[in-house]
């Protein structure tokens, strides 16, 4: 009968060894590489779900700033995912509620393109989450051209958002503009002298 060494013992737990790892190591590596054959977005495409678990406060965070890209660049799909089929919307002009997305997107595309050059930007961001429902104020910031004309305009928005399964959606949209006007293109006006004050000589 033909006995093993130690020595011989030993080189032959360290190849099992080796096998063993190889293939636990191979099992995941292949099966990952088989999902991310899977998972591979088209050439020239953009997965910008974050890879981090959020809270709430800051899925809804992210979801206000996917919202407000995808309203500057004029993305319907984005912006479609972020609204819920029968959200309210409150314009800051003198204009009637809308409701529904479809309606909200009609008022959307008549208003977007009338704009170029658009910049949003937001600021003073507060969000309350209570349960299935929250709601987020901030103020916005925009530059742009309308109808040709370079317009800058501040406001502030609430939305009031409500958690379908897990994804938040947009249910109401209040606007409100504290002021507006064209940007100037010329050179400045001369300042005008104050009342009483002797114009310099």
């Amino acid at each position: 009968m033909k006995t093993t060494t130690p020595l011989c013992a030993s080189r032959m737990l360290r190849t099992l060894l080796a096998a063993t790892l190889l293939f636990v190591c191979a099992g995941p590596a292949a099966a990952q590489k088989d999902k991310k054959k899977k998972k591979d977005p088209p050439p020239g495409s953009v997965d910008l779900t974050p890879m981090v678990p959020m809270g709430d406060q800051q899925r809804i965070d992210y979801l206000i700033s996917e919202m407000l890209g995808a309203w500057q660049i004029g993305d319907i799909e984005k912006l479609r995912k972020d609204y819920a089929d029968d959200v309210s919307v409150v314009s800051g002009a003198w204009t009637p509620p809308i409701f529904g997305w479809q309606s909200y997107l009609a008022a959307y595309q008549a208003q977007r393109g009338r704009m170029q050059r658009v910049r949003l930007d937001r600021s003073n961001t507060y969000i309350k989450v209570e349960g299935n429902f929250a709601w987020a104020a901030y103020q916005w910031d925009f530059e742009g051209t309308v109808d040709g004309q370079p317009m800058r305009a501040q406001g502030q928005t609430t939305l009031v958002l409500e958690k379908k399964e897990t994804r938040w959606a947009i249910v109401h949209n209040h606007t409100s503009i504290v002021q507006s006007g064209a940007l100037p293109t010329g050179p400045a006006p001369a300042p005008t002298p104050a009342e009483g004050a002797k114009p310099p000589s």
